[in-house]
């Protein structure tokens, strides 16, 4: 029993990690949609408002934030937007990892670095998930966007001479 509730808890502790990875663009979005919801909750707007109010907003949040960075030229202000979905993932791998480490790390200088490597690795994968989501399509002179690449045609002209 005891060799089974180690193998469980092994595999719990890996989904969880899996599921941090995954989710970690979406916690600026979901911030964002839980301050929405509460303050429409306190509002007066009830429970089943409430949490309509936080779904769309946090829904917004990520479409709004990939198509401005899908849409924006400039690297720094690209970056900024990036940033604003890093940071805050950054912020929930700490705490993820921090909590996750108190199960079976006794020093505190440790859980702390293990803390802060958490929340750097999540913050970058968080980072190139956002660069991977909203990547730009080139764009026509007429500004039609496009995913073919115009080469020239080869002919029986062109190969044998």
């Amino acid at each position: 029993m005891l060799v089974i509730g180690l193998i469980l808890s092994i595999f719990g502790i890996g989904l969880f990690c899996w599921l941090i990875f995954n989710l970690a663009v979406y916690a600026l979005p979901f911030f964002v949609g839980l301050t929405a919801g509460m303050a429409a909750f306190h509002s007066g707007a009830g429970l089943l408002g409430a949490l309509l109010v936080g779904l769309v907003v946090g829904a917004l949040t990520l479409g709004v934030g990939q198509i401005a960075f899908a849409l924006v030229k400039p690297i720094p202000l690209r970056a900024a937007i990036a940033a604003a979905f890093a940071i805050p993932a950054a912020i929930a791998g700490y705490h993820a990892v921090l909590g996750l480490s108190q199960i079976g790390v006794p020093s505190l200088l440790w859980r702390e670095c293990f803390a802060w490597i958490g929340a750097i690795v999540i913050g970058c994968t968080a980072w190139a998930r956002m660069t991977v989501l909203a990547e730009p399509l080139p764009l026509r002179p007429g500004g039609v966007a496009t995913t073919d690449d115009t080469q020239p045609v080869l002919t029986a002209a062109t190969h044998e001479g």
